[in-house]
C-alpha cells in the first residue's frame, strides 16, 4: 500500500436538487462509508441514484446539504489536487498538446519547473510515449483516456476518482483500459473509487463493490468481492457474484438493469 494513500470518510451525507416547483428531489440519504487507504472501491445502483453526486461531493466540486466527507480525517469543502478526478468524456484542453495537458496540473500547482522531470514517467505509465506533441483530436477514444488519466495522476494524488471512464469506449478498447487501470492501481496503490454501471466491470476491478438503492440513495449492500487476480470473466465464483448483484440491485428499486457483459 502505498504510503500516499488516503482514507475516506463519509459520514451522514445528505444532497437534494431544488426544482422550480415543489419540493426538491432528494437525491442521497444520510450516507455512511468508509474506503481505506489503498482500496479499489465500485459504487453502482440504479441510473440516477446518485453515484455521480457522491463523487463529485468528494472530489469537493459540490457541496452536501448536510453530513461531511473527511480525508485523512480533514473535512473536503472544496477540489484540491490530492484528489484526481476522470470523467466519461476525456476534458482534455483541444488547443493543448498532450504534453501540455498532463503538464497543466504541475502548471496549477505552481511546480512545473521543478517537477517537469516526472512527466516523462507518466507518458509511460498510460502507454503513449511517442505522443507528447499530438492533439487531443489526433488520438483514439481510448488513447485520450490514458491521457486524461495521467493528467489526473501526475500530481500523485491520494486519491484517484473515477466517473465511468470508460462508458464511452467499445468493449474491447474497454476491457484493455480496465487492465491498463488495475495496473496502475497495482503499481501505486492509491485509494481507487470507481462509478460504473457494469456489474462485471465492477466485479472485475473493485476490491469491494458498494451498491446504492434507487433516488434518494441509501448503501444497500457493501460487498468484499473474495476472487484472486487477475480475475477471469467466465469464473464459476464471479458469475455466482453478478448474479447475487443483480439480485440486489433489483430488489433496491433498480428499475433499469445495468450492463453486464461475458
Amino acid at each position: 500500500m502505498s504510503d500516499k494513500a488516503g482514507r475516506i470518510e463519509i459520514q451522514r451525507l445528505c444532497k437534494s436538487f431544488p426544482q422550480n416547483e415543489g419540493e426538491p428531489i432528494a437525491v442521497l440519504d444520510r450516507v455512511d462509508l468508509v474506503f481505506e487507504p489503498g482500496e479499489f472501491i465500485s459504487l453502482i445502483g440504479p441510473s440516477g441514484c446518485g453515484k455521480s453526486t457522491l463523487l463529485r461531493i468528494i472530489a469537493g466540486l459540490a457541496p452536501s446539504d448536510s453530513g461531511r466527507i473527511l480525508l485523512d480525517g480533514t473535512a473536503v469543502s472544496a477540489p484540491g489536487f490530492e484528489r484526481g478526478l476522470v470523467f466519461q468524456d476525456p476534458t482534455l484542453f483541444p488547443w493543448m498538446t498532450i504534453y501540455e495537458n498532463i503538464a497543466y496540473g504541475l502548471r496549477a500547482r505552481g511546480v512545473y519547473k521543478r517537477e517537469k522531470s516526472r512527466i516523462p514517467d507518466y507518458f509511460r505509465l498510460v502507454g503513449l510515449q511517442g505522443f507528447e506533441k499530438s492533439y487531443p483530436h489526433h488520438l483514439s477514444g481510448g488513447m485520450a483516456q490514458r491521457a486524461a488519466l495521467a493528467r489526473a495522476l501526475v500530481n500523485d494524488p491520494k486519491v484517484l476518482l473515477l466517473d465511468e471512464p470508460l462508458g464511452a469506449l467499445d468493449a474491447f478498447t474497454r476491457m484493455n483500459m480496465q487492465d491498463e487501470i488495475l495496473k496502475i492501481w497495482e503499481e501505486r496503490r492509491q485509494t481507487c473509487v470507481m462509478v460504473t454501471h457494469d456489474v462485471d466491470e465492477a466485479i472485475y476491478m473493485a476490491s469491494r463493490i458498494v451498491v446504492m438503492s434507487a433516488r434518494p440513495a441509501k448503501i444497500e449492500r457493501v460487498i468484499t468481492v473474495e476472487l484472486g487476480r487477475p480475475r477471469r470473466r467466465d469464473h464459476p465464483d464471479f458469475l455466482m457474484l453478478r448474479s447475487r448483484i443483480l439480485k440486489i440491485l433489483h430488489f433496491a428499486g433498480g428499475g433499469m438493469e445495468p450492463e453486464y457483459r461475458i
